[in-house]
This record gives C-alpha cells, structure tokens and sequence, in this order.
C-alpha cells in the first residue's frame, strides 16, 4: 500500500515538475501584455498629474480677467504646490500601511473632485480652496505611479519603461501650454479643469479593472499624526519661502525670516518623532542605505535644474530670440527629446547589463556641460546653437532623471517602497522650488540691475519680465537694453545650475553598484533575503 502511494506520489510530483518546467515557456508573455496594460493606466494616470498645472497656467490670464482678484493670482499655484509637496510622503506611508491599490484610486478620486469644483469656482477664493484638494489628490498620483510600478516590475526590468515614463513628461511639458490654450480660446477656462474627467475616468476604470496587487494585511499600528502635521507645517513654511521670497516680501523681510524658523523647527521636531514612532511617515533607516541618501540628493540637484530651465528658457526665446509665446511649449523640444531618447537607451542599457553606476555620473557631467553652455548664450546667439545647447541638458537629464527613482526603490525593502518613491519624488519636487525661487531671484536682480545701468529701468520698474506685446512697445534702445539685460539674467541663473550640478556629479561618484533585484538567480535570491515576497510581487498584476 505505502509502494503504491509512493508510486502515486512520484507521478504526481512528475507531473508537477513537467508543469513546472512548462511554465517559462507560456507564462511570461501573458505577464508582459498585463504589465503593459497596468503601465498604460498608470501612465495616463502620471500624465493626468503632470498636464494639469501646465494647462492651467495658460489659462490663468484668462481666470484672472473673468473673476478678478489678480492680488492673489500667486496662491492659485501657490496652493496647489503647497498641498501636493505636504500630502506626498503621506500618500506613499499610506500606501505602504494599508495596500497601494485602494489608497491610489483614492488619490484620483480626490483630485477629479478638485478638478470639478475648480472648475465651478465663482471666485478667486473659491479657486484657491479647490485648488488645495486638488493638490491634495494629486500628492498621491505620481507617488502611487512610481511605488506601484516599483511593486510590478523587478528594478532589473524596470529600465524598459524608463523611456515610456520620460515620453509621458515630454508629452506633457509640450503639450500642455498647447493644449490649455486650444481650450481656454474655443471651450473656456473651466475647461481647462473639466478635461481632467475623462482622463481621469478611463485612469479609474482601467486601474480598477487590470491592477491587481498581493493583499496586504492591515498594520494595527496608528498613522503617525504628529509626525504628518509637523513634515506637512515644514513643508509648508520651506515652500512658502522659497516661493515669496524676493517677490511677495524682501529675503530679509520678518515674515521671511518667521517662516523660515517655523519650517526648520518643524523638521527639527519631526526628526525627533519619527525615532519614537510605531510607523513613522518617513522611516529614518532608509537614509542608512547610502545609496539612498545619494539618489536623494542627486534628486533634489535634478529637480533644482529642471525647473529652473523649464522657466528660463522660454523666457530668453521670447524676449531675446523673439520667439512666439503661443509655442512655448516647442522652445523645449530638443532638451525634452534628447531626454526622452537617452532615458529610453539606458533604460534598455540597465535591462540588459543590470550595471548603472555609470548613468548618474554621465547624467552629471552632461548636465554640468549643458548648463555651463547655455550661461554663455548672448543676444548673437541662434535658435540652433541654443537647441544642441539645450540638447546637451536634454540628455544629462534622461540619464538622472528615472535612474534615480529605480536606485532609489531598488535600495530599500518592498514594504518601504512607498516611502521611498514619496521621498525621492519630495526631494525633487523641493529641490524644483528652492530652483525658482533661487535662479529667479539672481535672474531678477541681475535684469535690474542692467537696465538700471542702461537707463531703462523706469521702463521695468514694476517687473523683470515683460510679454511680447510689452516689449513690443517698447523704444528700441530700451528693448535692445531689456534683451541684454534678460541674456546677463539667464547667464547667471543657469552658472549658478551649473554649479548645483557639481554636487550631484559629486555624490554621483560616491554611488555603490548594488545588483538590482530581479537580475538573476543570485539578485532573487538576495532579493528574498532582503525582502521576504520581493519576486512573488514582482510577478503579480
């Protein structure tokens, strides 16, 4: 008897191990289609957060003359900022306590009603309150994009759709101002807010339907409320400084400064909770990870340069190029496909040779070289030469831009993977905001200071940038002393990005070639140690 259920067991554990060995052969094709499907809903889902503000700021002139209040034009950004910056390392704890999927689809939710309220608003009060909750909702969008992707996908094979996510960002940026405008001339303004439903709706249903994630058992720990409530008054104060300072009130001004102590005793005291806490918003080991720190940094470097291009360049085509307004969003096309071809071969670089070190490094000194060039760009200089310039940028910024999310999530646990991908995406996002306030205030005084020396500063008085119909006006030795003054701003605005970039290349250098998990046996295998579930949730949609 026991013979025959041996026998019985042998077959049966043949047969399971014939299954077995049958399985590679079928199984990863229908994997990769359903992790292309769940990436086109979360790229439209990123792409969701990222038009917004751009279709909104072209529409903002025309917000402004329907309901007035121009005195606080500012804080229809403003707040939107705010409320993203506070809300994202929340999201991303959020969603490591309590399961991604729910928490993400929340965050949609959230920023659709936003959407429709702001587009109902019958005041500039009114805007600024549902600008918030939209903010809010959109804290947890591109959060919950790059943790679930982190989820889905080994970081070994998460190079392939680095290319995917820089064409989403490339789509937006160039997109966006064109697209806001279409709308506000034929639709109106409130469209500008309304076409976030049917994005957002086809977003819902398809992440709804294909996304499917390991259950997760429901942590009995408490959410961290001090701890939120102080990194949110932190963020808050930072943000608001770098963002009225030299604009709203004087650096020196006691509101700057007021704002200033709040935000660093806030995060003074928030250090000091998250040691004590159960689950704290932002665990501080991840920081131990030096790798970790390093892609933090090198974000925040990153997130610094990017914007403050995004704004100047523009700028300069406009006012010293003469460049149309209404395509703005082309000014940018050769930095922002230069970045979107260079993150698609490293991206596929990474995949097939799992080494990456290399990336930040070239990222680094391109980066450096592309912001060193265009600081030299003068009144002489030609649309052509300013495009290798931005060419240049374009392509140190494919190199830094995904590579550190993947080093990032890749040098924690999976349970961490929320908290580090809100933390990085933090870092970038402030470092963007210390980038404007920064470059802005050296490119204002420096503009002012020319055309006082010149003798137009009277025709400037009230602002360092003018339109193209202002400048039009203008007296021709007036304009032609306005176009040097905005080519000596943007020279020093983009030296001192040139000088930031250093300091990425620095840490850079300093970053270990840790295996990427899902890179072979060995990398599994560690990848468990390290992780308990790692490659059974990279393998499940």
């Amino acid at each position: 008897m026991s013979d025959l259920k041996k026998a019985a067991g042998g077959k049966a554990g043949g047969r399971s191990a014939d299954k077995a060995a049958d399985m590679p052969a079928t199984a990863p094709e229908p994997r990769q289609r359903s992790v292309r499907v769940v990436m086109l809903a979360l790229m439209i889902t990123m792409l969701l957060a990222m038009l917004d503000n751009l279709i909104v700021g072209t529409a903002m002139p025309t917000i402004v003359g329907d309901l007035g209040g121009l005195e606080h034009l500012s804080w229809v950004v403003t707040a939107y900022t705010l409320a993203t910056a506070a809300s994202t390392p929340i999201w991303g704890k959020l969603g490591d306590m309590y399961g991604r999927k729910g928490i993400f689809l929340t965050s949609i939710v959230i920023f659709l009603i936003g959407s429709v309220l702001s587009g109902m608003a019958q005041d500039m009060g009114q805007l600024i309150g549902f600008r918030a909750i939209q903010g809010l909702g959109a804290g947890g969008l591109m959060v919950g994009v790059m943790a679930i992707i982190g989820d889905l996908v080994p970081p070994r094979e998460r190079g392939k759709y680095q290319g995917l996510m820089a064409g989403v960002m490339a789509i937006a940026m160039i997109g966006g101002p064109l697209v806001g405008g279409t709308i506000t001339d034929h639709l109106g303004w409130r469209w500008s807010f309304y076409i976030n439903l049917p994005l957002g709706a086809v977003a819902l249903a398809m992440v709804t339907a294909v996304l499917h994630l390991p259950n997760k058992e429901r942590t009995k720990a408490k959410v961290d409320y001090l701890g939120a409530g102080l990194l949110t008054l932190g963020i808050t104060a930072i943000v608001l400084v770098t963002t009225w300072g030299g604009s709203e009130y004087a650096w020196d001004s006691a509101m700057i400064m007021e704002l200033a102590a709040i935000g660093v005793v806030s995060l003074v005291g928030f250090l000091f909770v998250e040691t004590k806490a159960a689950e704290p918003i932002i665990p501080l080991h991840i920081f131990r990870n030096g790798n970790f720190t390093l892609m933090s940094l090198i974000g925040f470097m990153s997130g610094f340069v990017m914007f403050g291009a995004v704004l100047f360049l523009p700028l300069f085509q406009q006012s010293v190029q003469g460049a149309s307004a209404t395509n703005s969003g082309l000014l940018l096309l050769p930095m922002l496909l230069s970045m979107m071809i260079v993150s698609l071969i490293a991206g596929r670089v990474t995949t097939s040779t799992g080494k990456y070190k290399i990336f930040p490094i070239v990222g680094s000194v391109l980066m450096v070289a592309g912001l060193f060039l265009l600081s030299q760009m003068d009144t002489d200089t030609t649309r052509f030469t300013s495009g290798i310039y931005m060419a240049v940028l374009g392509a140190g910024m494919g190199f830094l831009m995904q590579i550190t999310m993947l080093v990032a999530q890749n040098s924690v646990e999976l349970k961490d993977m929320g908290v580090a991908s809100s933390a990085t995406t933090l870092f970038r996002t402030l470092g963007s905001s210390f980038g404007v306030a920064i470059m802005g205030a050296l490119f204002t005084g420096r503009v002012q200071d020319e055309m006082a020396s010149r003798g137009g500063g009277a025709a400037t008085a009230r602002s360092a940038q003018l339109d193209a119909a202002s400048l039009a006006k203008l007296p021709d030795p007036v304009r032609e002393a306005y176009q040097f003054a905005v080519s000596s701003g943007t020279h020093i605005a983009f030296l001192v990005g040139a000088s930031v970039g250093v300091i990425a290349l620095l840490a850079a250098l300093f970053v270990k070639e840790v295996p990427l998990r899902g890179a072979g046996p060995e990398a599994k295998e560690e990848a468990v140690a390290d992780a308990g579930t790692g490659p059974r949730q990279s393998e499940t949609v």
